[in-house]
């Protein structure tokens, strides 16, 4: 079969008189040709095998880059990565906070806050009393000396020493006012004692309630409780007796008997020394009163 060919297609037999191909691109042509590169095979696998990114053919050494290290435009050491206007408060306070020296805690503030607060063990436990608040009220507990042979102590109670119960922070100020009451006595009795308690010139607002009367009567050491000898009431008033005939029933009927009632200044000098006895003055002035 003959084949014919068009013009401008060789034919196999013309093979040896085809044109040299051109060695350079013709730009200026009126018919530009598009050229189709194939792209080398590249292996994508992260291991070192062969053909991979990762391989010792395709890592350059680093003696192969030319870097000239001069002409690399870095930082100066003054500027600063900071940009104002956005600094970090956090970040400000805590360099502050790491700034600042933790003060020494010095003989004298330690001295200062024994004076403010004292640690006592009432019960087995350990409380802390408040003794600044209670600094206008420790009067209310005194040692008046002793009576008959050895260390008999005389515990002298002023009613009219105690806070006023308008205060607002009554409540608070007779919970550290009982703590001080007790531990004071645990320290001032030895051997035996009785405990005086001066009633007079003492305003209704001022005198305790009953629970607080009956909670000192609970919180006393058992060795305090053996050891009170007697307990003398000074002018006692309606309030005082009725409030002690409440709780009756709710003590021991030994504390009962212990229980007296003086009602003058004179009638208690003939029961017992009063030498080192404190008698405020609104007492005496009120117990001269009395007499004129």
């Amino acid at each position: 079969m003959d084949i014919h060919f068009e013009e401008g297609v060789l034919s196999p037999s013309a093979t040896d008189m085809r044109p040299e191909p051109p060695n350079s691109l013709d730009l200026n042509g009126s018919h530009p040709r598009r050229i189709k590169l194939t792209a080398p095979n590249i292996n994508l696998s992260l291991d070192q095998s062969e053909g991979s990114i990762l391989s010792d053919d395709n890592l350059d050494s680093p003696d192969e880059i030319d870097i000239n290290v001069d002409e690399l435009d870095t930082p100066d050491e003054a500027d600063s990565f900071e940009y104002p206007g956005h600094e970090d408060p956090m970040a400000n306070r805590s360099s502050g906070q790491e700034s600042e020296s933790i003060p020494e805690y010095t003989a004298e503030e330690e001295r200062e806050d024994n004076r403010l607060w004292r640690t006592v063990v009432i019960g087995e436990q350990e409380q802390r009393i408040d003794m600044k608040v209670i600094e206008p009220y420790r009067r209310v507990i005194s040692h008046g000396g002793y009576y008959g042979d050895g260390l008999n102590a005389i515990i002298v109670f002023a009613a009219c020493f105690l806070p006023d119960s308008s205060r607002a922070d009554y409540h608070y100020v007779m919970e550290n006012l009982f703590l001080y009451v007790i531990s004071t006595l645990e320290l001032m009795v030895a051997e035996d004692y009785m405990i005086v308690y001066l009633n007079g010139a003492t305003p209704r607002r001022k005198m305790p309630g009953l629970g607080w009367m009956k909670k000192c009567y609970q919180m006393i050491d058992r060795r305090l409780r053996k050891n009170l000898k007697s307990f003398i009431i000074v002018h006692p008033s309606w309030f005082i007796r009725t409030i002690l005939a409440v709780t009756r029933p709710f003590i021991s009927s030994k504390f009962s008997s212990k229980i007296k009632y003086v009602s003058s200044l004179s009638e208690l000098s003939g029961l017992i020394p009063m030498d080192c006895i404190h008698i405020p003055e609104s007492i005496i002035n009120r117990a001269d009163w009395m007499k004129n």
